[in-house]
């Protein structure tokens, strides 16, 4: 019996040692701290897939737990000042210095957008409530984190246009009088899907005639950027990495545009690209917008093209115009939309299948004149800004937020 028992505590404990073990790169540090991290995001996965499986609970919506176990309540302390408004009927949780004399100087403010895949997070986040509180004790500013309606309950542009009509009412110079912000001093930033939402904004309101204030900087921190070609050298080395893997990627993906599986299905074999939007291609030729120590074994292969029609292949003609539109993919916009843009800080992690989309736009903001200051941390990985709460905290998590606050500070 004493034996039976033995043999099975020690079959219990390979079998939990094989599921936590993962082959993680050995420059990554605390590599074990992250097989934990992540052996609570697969089994969440799992669970997640054998609940739609019994069409129980959609996919998405088990993945959520990740945002109600982080959510905490945004509250004021000796410092913050926090409150929860609506602007233009979306909700944003507004942190402030607490201190409002009457003669102090205008502030710098940081619009700042949640990451999540458009699918889970939230601003109330107990990372996202960390950071903002940082960056208004730090900088002396206001943030503004929104509150955009996520999918799949609502696709693209639903997300976007949140955020856009935000950003559009808090830089009215009325309403940027009300907080004492400096209309000159204003940055809109935000982190992988967040990422991605700023960098579109960004360069959605250049293309307003004659607003009067304008975005002085965009970061970006490890953004998602295009939705053409899903095989880049870093989707292909990352594919199997913790927190992000390429599945996980494509799925938010196909989330944002539909809830129909067929474009899941098409945008894994990286063959959801039709003739129009396969034009757009050229935007997103990794052979020449990356530096060629990312090509390594990867050889340009051009996504396929699909005709139209019926079956799987013509399921991805209705949402191509949307992965094709630059508010959904900010990196497909031509040379000429780009010249004008803010400066832009961008932040990328080796071990990240987005770590490519991120570097291919530093290369055409540089070429289209923009400043850039690019950090790329060689044993960082996706995620690793929201590892900064326990148990969950990383030293490569309060390295990001350190440099990424010291360039805020330095450039706005």
């Amino acid at each position: 019996m004493r034996l039976g028992s033995i043999v099975l505590f020690v079959a219990l404990c390979s079998l939990t040692a094989y599921y936590i073990y993962e082959p993680i790169p050995e420059e990554i540090e605390e590599r074990w701290k992250l097989m934990l991290t992540n052996s609570f995001f697969r089994s969440l996965s799992h669970l997640a897939d054998f609940s739609e499986l019994l069409e129980l609970k959609d996919y998405m919506g088990v993945m959520y737990l990740i945002t109600l176990l982080e959510k905490v309540a945004p509250v004021s302390d000796e410092h913050v000042k926090v409150t929860e408004e609506r602007f233009d009927g979306v909700e944003v949780v507004l942190y402030q210095p607490q201190h409002q004399e009457s003669d102090i100087n205008l502030r710098r403010a940081v619009i700042y957008l949640h990451g999540g895949g458009w699918c889970l997070g939230s601003s109330r986040m107990s990372p996202y409530d960390l950071l903002a509180r940082k960056i208004v004790t730090e900088l002396d500013a206001v943030v503004l984190s929104v509150e955009y309606r996520l999918a799949p309950a609502y696709h693209f542009p639903v997300p976007y246009e949140d955020v856009y009509r935000v950003v559009k009412h808090f830089l009215q110079k009325g309403v940027l009088a009300q907080f004492s912000v400096d209309p000159e001093r204003i940055a809109v930033s935000g982190d992988s899907a967040g990422g991605n939402l700023a960098a579109a904004v960004s360069q959605q309101l250049l293309k307003e005639p004659g607003r009067d204030v304008h975005l002085k900087a965009q970061a970006l921190i490890y953004p998602v950027l295009q939705a053409l070609d899903l095989n880049t050298p870093s989707y292909q080395q990352n594919q199997d990495m913790p927190i992000l893997p390429r599945t996980l990627m494509v799925r938010f993906w196909s989330e944002y545009f539909t809830s129909d599986k067929a474009l899941f299905r098409a945008m894994m074999a990286n063959t959801h690209n039709n003739p129009e939007s396969s034009s757009l291609l050229k935007f997103v030729n990794w052979s020449a917008f990356l530096p060629e120590t990312y090509h390594r074994k990867y050889n340009y292969s051009a996504p396929a093209v699909v005709q139209g029609g019926e079956g799987e292949a013509g399921a991805v003609d209705g949402p191509f115009q949307s992965f094709a539109d630059p508010r959904a993919s900010p990196l497909l916009v031509p040379d000429s939309a780009l010249r004008s843009l803010p400066k832009a800080y961008i932040l990328t992690c080796e071990y990240d299948v987005l770590r490519d989309d991120g570097i291919m736009y530093v290369t055409r903001l540089r070429a289209a004149g923009v400043e850039v200051t690019h950090e790329h941390y060689d044993t960082g990985f996706h995620g690793a800004l929201m590892f900064t709460v326990w148990p969950t905290d990383f030293l490569i998590g309060r390295q990001l937020t350190y440099n990424y606050i010291k360039w805020l500070k330095e450039n706005l």
